[in-house]
């Protein structure tokens, strides 16, 4: 037998995952770490608390499954998109915490880019937006700390990666300084269609390139994994961001395939194939994965707010006791009643960060059940718009198949109801742990023990496919109410 370990190091923790020769989960640990919040819209992580966490459940994962790191022919990283470290090539110390994500910080500089007219050219460039969001602007923040860090950058004594990138090497010893294209293209730096760093958007964020990691094929060779760290050495042979790597799970190969990742928030990829689509309605352009040298794209909008307005219901309103206990409680609701979740404001395609959430439709009889059914209903309302938008965008996504995983997917009241409102088939896969499968596949792929994306997509399973089962009347409808329930929130933001 020959394994496969994924590393899946996330947000709010780390997961190892060992896979058998059939791609099957056979074992898994999980940690999490500490989230610091030093200001407001500040969002930090500790490289450390991070590197132990990913060596603690590696070492669980192959305790669990009975193997040893001897047995394993590959390693897959998936990783958190986004998130920034500098960190001394010397020491191999990070110079400040890992910025995440989610942070705001750089807010003041991307409207000194907007206002400076470079968007055209980030979106032209990158296929992105000036927004904290990125890695680039998070690059400049911590540049701009210390008086010497951009002579050391420029001098490749400072290094930067995203988590991949950082933990790719120190697994190598400092032997290999290298990312993935998918995460490459989350940077604001990374020129998607020449594939290369672009010299003028690092100039626009004064940011040396020689800080910058060498960007490799999602199924490459990263580098070995030294065996002071697993037990044995082991090949880093498959990397792609979280989002990507969930495409990849669900086997999101053809154009006009779209994944949707339902976890406190939404993020849903549309295949676009060799054609980077550029977006006139607020979604990005990014690249989905690259193999053998070639981008595959995609069109990408994100929700803010998806599983989040369920433990809203739950740990805010403290309408419920626990998450699945909407399904039983949307059945029993009217309908009457509308929730925009816009609780840190509005993502893609509205992109508006002032406005926050509203409720439409109360009456005195207005309950639980009421709120339960609004609350989901609000999530399928939100990918209805992330769906228009990107067939807007791409009209060859008529005929788009949409593949759902994350927590919320396994509630069938509000899936059928995202069927019901799209107007076509969503499918749940068989298995769920698509986005860390993604990793595993790109590494399994590349020893030579897992099937190309053919006879991967051949293999990928279908747990239920729901239909739709609303009229267009009604569907309709109740899209437009959402839409005059959007606008109104929008108007007193």
């Amino acid at each position: 037998m020959t394994y496969i370990l994924a590393i899946d190091q996330g947000t709010t923790s780390s997961r190892a995952i060992v896979f058998d020769a059939k791609m099957q989960p056979i074992a898994s640990a999980q940690q999490e770490f500490t989230q610091y919040f030093p200001a407001s819209g500040w969002v930090e992580h500790d490289v450390e608390e991070i590197w132990d966490s990913v060596l603690k459940t590696c070492a669980e994962a192959l305790a669990k499954s009975g193997i040893t790191a001897a047995d394993l022919v590959g390693i897959g990283i998936t990783n958190q998109r986004e998130t920034t470290v500098i960190w001394d090539a010397k020491t191999g110390k990070a110079i400040h915490k890992a910025i995440v994500w989610q942070d705001r910080r750089t807010a003041p500089f991307c409207e000194e880019l907007r206002a400076a007219g470079h968007t055209e050219t980030i979106m032209k460039t990158t296929g992105l937006l000036p927004d904290p969001y990125f890695s680039g602007t998070k690059v400049k923040w911590l540049l701009d700390q210390q008086d010497d860090a951009r002579a050391q950058a420029a001098a490749g004594t400072l290094l930067f990666g995203t988590m991949d990138s950082f933990l790719i090497w120190r697994l190598t010893n400092g032997a290999s300084h290298v990312t993935d294209a998918t995460n490459a293209a989350r940077t604001m730096m990374y020129d998607i269609h020449a594939g290369e760093w672009s010299a003028d958007m690092c100039a626009i964020l004064d940011v040396p390139l020689a800080m910058l990691p060498k960007v490799l094929d999602c199924s490459a060779d990263f580098g070995i994994a030294d065996a002071k760290h697993l037990g044995a050495p082991v090949p880093i042979l498959g990397v792609a961001g979280d989002q990507q790597a969930a495409t990849i799970g669900q086997a999101c190969f053809e154009p006009g395939m779209m994944k949707s990742t339902y976890g406190t928030g939404c993020f849903a990829l549309l295949n676009t194939g060799t054609d980077a689509v550029p977006s006139k309605t607020k979604m990005l352009t990014t690249i989905a994965y690259q193999l053998d040298g070639v981008p595959t794209y995609a069109l990408e909008g994100s929700i803010f707010v998806a599983g989040a307005v369920v433990q809203w219901l739950r740990d805010g309103a403290q309408m419920i006791k626990s998450a699945p206990e909407t399904q039983a409680l949307a059945e029993q609701g009217s309908g009457d009643v509308t929730i925009v979740p816009a609780f840190t404001g509005l993502g893609a395609p509205y992109w508006n960060a002032e406005c926050r959430g509203a409720i439409y439709g109360l009456t005195r009889d207005s309950g639980p059940a009421d709120f339960a059914r609004a609350a989901l209903e609000s999530i399928g309302f939100q990918t209805r718009d992330l769906w228009e938008a990107m067939r807007a965008d791409w009209p060859n996504a008529d005929d788009t198949v949409l593949r759902v995983d994350g927590g919320l997917s396994s509630n069938d009241w509000a899936i059928q109801f995202l069927a019901d409102m799209l107007g076509a088939p969503v499918d749940r896969p068989a298995g769920v742990e698509t986005t860390a499968l993604g990793a595993a596949w790109l590494a399994g792929m590349r020893a030579g023990i897992y099937p190309d994306a053919t006879g991967f997509a051949d293999m990928w399973a279908c747990e239920r496919q729901f239909t739709p089962q609303m009229s267009d009347t009604d569907r309709t409808a109740l899209y437009e109410r959402w839409k005059r329930c959007i606008a109104a929130t929008i108007s007193v933001s």
